[in-house]
């Protein structure tokens, strides 16, 4: 999953939140420093990444990406998913999008200062350009793949990236409204078990 489905996951706690925001920004050997409850979203960001790359749902569109996309084929079905969960909002929550969105970056420039200067610069970037909000657009999809592009070793694997998502669009749409309740379901007792 991607950002906005790790937050969506988050549910209300502020530690979760920023632990699960923080979950691939901080190193391993800095968890240790944090305060319990952002260590305790840290390890709900790790089984979240953990069980969807297991779901059967979900590999059915890693594979389907596959020969096109070699091993980002995860990344891009991790980042297709942000786009279907905003484009199926309203079957997950009652509050808006809008809404979430200005609720989580108000949080997460609470913690800011917990943050290390990297992720706190790359957070702001996030919360300025409304990224939560621009993964229901085509566009801000686009653009979330531009930036990957800058960041991997191989980006010519991520040619065709938005043809990929328009071709198999039913698809993964379906596919991910089969994943998401189970995902819903698993984070909530793990989340439970804190």
């Amino acid at each position: 999953m991607n950002y906005l489905a790790h937050l969506f996951l988050s549910g209300e706690d502020e530690g979760i939140i920023v632990g699960n925001f923080l979950g691939d920004l901080v190193p391993k050997k800095d968890i240790i420093k944090l305060p319990d409850d952002i260590r305790d979203g840290v390890f709900i960001h790790r089984h979240i990444d953990a069980y969807t790359d297991d779901h059967p749902q979900v590999r059915k569109g890693v594979l389907r990406l596959h020969a096109k996309h070699h091993k980002y084929a995860p990344v891009l079905t991790d980042i297709y998913y942000d786009y279907f969960l905003a484009a199926n909002w309203s079957k997950y929550t009652t509050e808006s999008l809008t809404d979430f969105s200005i609720r989580i970056y108000a949080v997460l420039q609470n913690y800011a200062a917990l943050m290390p200067d990297g992720v706190r610069d790359y957070m702001s970037r996030l919360v300025a350009a409304d990224w939560l909000c621009s993964y229901g657009r085509l566009e801000g999809i686009e653009y979330t793949f531009n930036r990957l592009r800058k960041r991997v070793s191989r980006p010519e694997l991520l040619d065709g990236v938005m043809e990929s998502l328009t071709e198999n669009e039913t698809e993964f749409n379906r596919e991910f409204n089969l994943f998401f309740p189970d995902l819903i379901a698993y984070v909530e007792k793990e989340i439970n078990k804190l």
